[in-house]
């Protein structure tokens, strides 16, 4: 049966994730950010100074709602929940090993577009949300996709097909990157560090994630606003001890990722031409899988934000892919390349690391410089950013659940996705990881198709943003494209 399945799932993976479709994930971020005139970097102050500049100093960012809506800050942290997980550690080795040094290159260069990609998910979302009957805010691929891409001549039944398969594919990745994949590595690396069997860890899991899962996404986002931020900021100094550590090999730490990704060579020789082609894609692959911009699954958080603006939750999306990948995979990267585990040389895991595995790599990087204890520490970590992962990915499931099955399809769901928490605990590693890859795929061609037609939409609501926030002209407002919620929203801005 796990030989059918990873058969099954090897087909699929290779079309999913062939040239064709990571040229469009690509293409669709740089047509973004040249229609929004470069937005991630012409407006770098304004929309740092609205994010985490905005935490500090406005209160409404923050403030918990009343009504079925969550506030910004809460939508920012349930959706980096939901992207830093096991795919910033387990993952960024993984591209390392596979790929050689170079990966790490062309992950920025994904996640640099990819900004735009995610901003550009995020204003689309709010544009095409509404309220369902329960008054909390639904948004999300499927509704830009059947509501906007739906709405172009002759595009009707498209849309709405691309909706369902959207959704389809999104209820099946739940239970995949954002279930499966992270419950494996969780488990694994309890095992490794403490010797605690798997099956214990996995009914554990079970019920942490049972308990706050069930209660739906104020739940989960008033646990998620107190884990994230602690999380990432104990694990982001942890790396930067090591890496300062290792101050004199950071030079060549660097010199090693520019040369592999271009080498001409495979790291593990081969014909030429194969190692920037298989950097590329591990970096694409492994950088889509940590911060998940051009797959459409954080626009289901974002859009139930009690935000007005829908640029303002764009500039949202583009802090989480800095923070996820610039910030996070970077320093992950770093200390593994400077903590001896990879021959800068030659691109290839020493022995050592080799015999452990790169799912492992991180946890040995601080075992070198941390002892037993550094061991630890990255078990704990992955165990917080992967069960985080798990929260802020049960809303994704639910929401796609909610839009093919019924608001009350939901609860059904949750109770399902707790309970493949302990299938995920006792699959193959490598399984897990490949059919996350694959599913991320299948979700990512459709919401791309509609954010390629819709990009005139977004770069339309982008310049009427500058135009009154920046420029200070007096122009009519851009809050949504269904005219009563565009009324409503004018009244309170």
């Amino acid at each position: 049966m796990i030989e059918t399945i990873t058969n099954i799932n090897g087909a699929v993976n290779n079309v999913v994730w062939g040239w064709p479709a990571l040229i469009l994930l690509g293409f669709v971020g740089v047509l973004m950010t040249c229609l929004t005139k470069f937005f991630q970097i012409s407006h770098f102050g304004h929309w740092m100074k609205h994010t985490i500049g905005a935490i500090i100093g406005d209160r409404h960012v923050t403030k918990h709602t009343e009504d079925k809506s969550i506030s910004q800050f809460q939508s920012l942290c349930t959706a980096l929940a939901a992207t830093v997980g096991t795919g910033n550690i387990v993952g960024v080795a993984g591209a390392i090993a596979t790929g050689g040094p170079g990966a790490v290159f062309w992950m920025w260069i994904i996640a640099f577009f990819g900004m735009m990609t995610n901003y550009s998910e995020n204003v689309l979302g709010i544009l095409y949300r509404r309220k369902n009957s329960r008054g909390a805010w639904a948004g999300g691929a499927m509704y830009y996709l059947k509501d906007g891409l739906g709405a172009k001549k002759g595009c009707k039944q498209i849309g709405a097909v691309l909706a369902v398969l959207f959704s389809c594919f999104c209820l099946l990745a739940s239970f995949g990157i954002g279930n499966m994949s992270q419950v494996n590595s969780m488990v694994n690396n309890v095992n490794t560090a403490f010797g605690i069997p798997k099956l214990v860890t996995g009914i554990f899991l079970v019920v942490a994630v049972g308990l706050v899962v069930i209660g739906g996404l104020k739940r989960v986002a008033a646990i998620t606003e107190k884990i994230v931020p602690f999380m990432v900021i104990v694990y982001l100094l942890g790396t930067l001890f090591i890496i300062v550590s290792h101050a004199t090999m950071i030079p060549a730490v660097f010199v090693s990722i520019f040369k592999g990704a271009f080498a001409m060579k495979s790291v593990a020789g081969g014909i030429v031409g194969s190692g920037i082609a298989l950097a590329m894609k591990m970096g694409f692959k492994r950088g889509v899988f940590s911060n998940e911009a051009g797959l459409g699954s954080s626009v289901m958080v974002h859009s139930s934000s009690n935000v007005k603006e829908p640029v303002r939750q764009g500039m949202w999306g583009i802090f989480e892919v800095f923070a996820d990948t610039i910030i996070v995979c970077t320093l992950t990267a770093l200390t593994i390349l400077s903590s001896g585990a990879i021959d800068l040389q030659s691109g290839l895991m020493t022995a050592e690391a080799e015999a452990i595995g790169s799912s492992s790599l991180m946890a040995y990087s601080f075992q070198m410089s941390f002892g037993k204890p550094g061991a630890w520490f990255v078990a704990l970590a992955i165990l917080l950013f992967a069960y985080s992962t798990v929260l802020g990915w049960s809303h994704y499931g639910s929401t796609a659940c909610e839009y093919l099955f019924g608001e009350k399809s939901s609860i059904v769901y949750r109770v399902i996705f707790v309970c493949i928490v302990l299938a995920g605990s006792v699959m193959e590693a490598q399984l897990a990881w490949d059919i996350s890859d694959t599913f991320n795929g299948l979700m990512m061609i459709p919401n791309l198709i509609g954010v390629l037609v819709l990009s005139p939409v977004v770069m339309k609501c982008t310049k009427n943003y500058v135009d009154r926030n920046i420029k200070n002209l007096d122009v009519k407002p851009m809050l949504s494209m269904i005219p009563e919620i565009q009324k409503e929203q004018e009244k309170d801005l």
